[in-house]
């Protein structure tokens, strides 16, 4: 039998279509991006009467639809089920129809299948009946060429025909129902082929014209913003913040109202999407199961942050009234100044054509600048929004840090945010006057926060370190339950030369690492602390060298156990200067136990070498007495040597166990009263 494809039959089937319902497009209207990675977005339609509308995802999407679509109907209609294509696999949707194209049947064996349905059939000849079946049969073509070819038996209201299928023009099925299956098993497996694509269809149930709204979450790139800071003499640095947003969706954003929100709401995936079957057992009767065993299963303040916030603010919103007035006035008519050919002109970002198309506001307890003109993005296009353009508190300082250049410092900026605006992080390309300066980094900046930035490297200012290390210092002395307490002084002491090669006054930010086990004694108060850092500020005349000292010191404890420290290391601490009376006089009594228990260990020790020794002239004795005739002088004066060893390894014996006797009285008496000791 020769194979021919299921999509023939697309050609093949004529007649009835499956009536589709009235659609509508909803189109996106709104977007929200956050900085967390997702994007809210609207869509809506005015609908009349009951409606359907489709949304097309990519399958890596649908989770995140699953778990955030709200729909809407705000004319007093109902919203219908949210159906979508499942997600198992092709083979079993297909097989749930009643027509079964699994496997790519060919026209024969689909035909097969449809036994007893009535089909109408045209070609040569126009026939209308019920499929009895298809066979195969043999014929010859030509001499000796045998072919086969598939025949489908026909009952007619003549009779039985048979007709070639080669011969088939068309075949259409009368049973509606059964002609419904089978397109809905070809639009199953059509939809297969796009498997990057899955649609979502909303169903609006109601009477009358009205407004229909579908909202949902995905994944989406974050929102980026950098900024334009230019600064100019004793002026407050204008900044300019622009927002890079992508639409990385599939339809094009056209006129749809954006607002881009700051701040890391907890966003995660899910997966909603993939069918789960509870495995169920299998049970068998009685008869035929054996019996089985159960299972069963159990941040810090910043010193002077808010007087300069203030005064920020201040000139910020006086630099705002007169960029308005002066808009007012260009609006009015008055003629723009005549351009300086010869003298560059200076960087104003002021009243030059851009301004922020954004208004802030709060969104809960996150930040949003809502886009007050429409935005047009097309699908995979990115565009940038200008959401700043104000002017900010800020003053030049050199940051200097060891760990970042040895010699020199870096231009930096202290700014203050003095906008009402939260200012998201992102790179500052900074402009002194006409001229790049020197790229930064912003943190992200709360309205009347204050940080630093640094764009370059300060080669008009030098600083040199020295440090003056000095020997830790004994402070303190203590005892407590046979422990001595010593607590030392430790000091960390740097001088800075700083020398500023400039034609103007140099404020100069020192970075020292800092913990808080140490504490600042010169000066007496940093000019900023962080959780690392100390700041120190140095103001620095033109031309000129200052010195500045730093002092930091740190008191920290340690112990030494009494019972087990060599007796001279107990006599330093006698001769320290701190010692208290009280800890002297426990100290001497303690070298006093310690000199009795030592000299009655030794005197243990002594005797127990003496009886050693004795216990060996013994032995040699007696192996002398073996080789020796009995009844000799010889052997006499022997055997009496002999009897006074005996003698005086019972007397030994008899001193050492009182001398050990002594030395556990001697050390307990040490430690009960070194336990019981607590002086300072």
């Amino acid at each position: 039998m020769k194979p021919q494809a299921v999509a023939f039959l697309g050609v093949m089937l004529l007649g009835v279509t499956v009536g589709a319902q009235e659609t509508v497009d909803l189109d996106v209207t709104r977007v929200a991006l956050f900085s967390s990675g997702v994007g809210y977005f609207e869509c809506t339609a005015e609908v009349s009467g009951t409606k359907t509308a489709e949304l097309r995802f990519r399958t890596d999407q649908i989770n995140d639809i699953l778990k955030s679509l709200v729909v809407q109907d705000f004319g007093g209609g109902t919203i219908g089920a949210v159906s979508y294509a499942a997600r198992d696999p092709v083979e079993k949707a297909l097989r749930s129809f009643a027509v079964d194209i699994t496997g790519k049947p060919t026209l024969g064996e689909l035909l097969d299948q449809l036994r007893g349905e009535v089909v109408e059939i045209g070609g040569p000849r126009a026939l209308r009946g019920a499929i009895v079946g298809v066979e195969t049969q043999l014929t010859v073509v030509g001499d000796h060429h045998v072919v086969e070819r598939d025949v489908l038996n026909l009952l007619t209201e003549s009779g039985l025909e048979q007709m070639a299928l080669a011969e088939l023009r068309g075949i259409r099925l009368l049973d509606e129902k059964v002609d419904g299956e089978l397109r809905k098993a070809l639009a199953t497996l059509a939809e297969a082929h796009d498997a990057d694509k899955k649609s979502v269809v909303l169903r609006f149930d109601g009477a009358g014209r009205r407004k229909v709204r579908a909202a949902y979450l995905l994944e989406a790139p974050i929102w980026k913003t950098s900024y334009r800071l230019v600064l100019s003499g004793d002026e407050p640095p204008f900044m300019q913040g622009w927002a890079t947003v992508e639409n990385a969706t599939e339809k094009d954003w056209r006129d749809v109202r954006l607002s881009l929100v700051s701040g890391r709401p907890i966003s995660f995936r899910m997966d909603l999407y993939t069918p789960l079957y509870v495995p169920r057992p299998l049970e068998e009767l009685e008869l035929y199961a054996s019996l089985r065993a159960p299972q069963y299963e159990g941040g810090m303040e910043l010193r002077g942050a808010q007087r300069s916030a203030g005064r920020g603010r201040q000139m910020a919103r006086g630099r705002a009234q007169m960029m308005e007035m002066a808009a007012a006035d260009a609006y009015a008519g008055e003629a723009p100044a005549p351009l300086m050919s010869e003298a560059p002109e200076e960087l104003d970002l002021s009243g030059r054509g851009v301004a922020s198309v954004a208004a802030a506001q709060q969104a809960g307890e996150l930040f949003e600048y809502v886009i007050q003109a429409p935005v047009s993005i097309p699908r995979q296009h990115s565009a940038m929004l200008p959401i700043v353009n104000a002017a900010i508190a800020g003053e030049k300082v050199s940051i200097y840090n060891p760990s970042t250049h040895e010699k020199y410092p870096l231009n930096g900026l202290e700014l203050v945010n003095a906008t009402d605006l939260h200012l998201m992080q992102g790179p500052v390309t900074v402009f002194d006057g006409s001229v790049y300066a020197g790229d930064a980094k912003l943190p992200d900046m709360k309205p009347g926060e204050k940080r630093l930035i640094a764009y370059a490297l300060d080669l008009a200012t030098e600083v040199a370190v020295e440090r003056m290390p000095r020997p830790e210092e004994l402070m303190s002395l203590r005892i407590a339950k046979g422990v001595l307490w010593y607590g030392h002084k430790y000091l960390d002491e740097r001088k800075y030369v700083i020398k500023n090669k400039a034609e103007r006054e140099r404020a100069v930010i020192l970075e020292q690492p800092y913990t808080p086990d140490w504490t600042l004694v010169e000066p007496r108060e940093p000019y900023e602390r962080t959780p690392r850092l100390l700041r120190l500020r140095v103001d620095v005349p033109a031309g000129q060298s200052v010195s500045y000292r730093v002092k930091l010191e740190r008191q920290a404890e340690q112990s030494l156990r009494l019972l087990d420290c060599r007796l001279d290391t107990i006599d330093f601490y006698l001769r320290s200067r701190v010692i208290s009376p009280a800890v002297r006089e426990a100290l001497e009594r303690l070298v006093a136990l310690r000199t009795e228990l030592t000299d009655v260990s030794r005197q243990c020790e002594k005797l127990e070498q003496e009886l050693n020794e004795v216990v060996a002239d013994q032995v040699r004795l007696r192996d002398n007495l073996r080789t020796l005739p009995q009844g000799t002088d010889v052997y006499a004066r022997q055997l009496r040597k002999f009897d006074e060893l005996e003698t005086r390894i019972g007397q030994l014996r008899a001193q050492i166990e009182t001398a050990r006797q002594a030395r556990e009285q001697k050390r307990t008496a040490l430690e009960e009263y070194l336990l019981a000791l607590e002086v300072s």
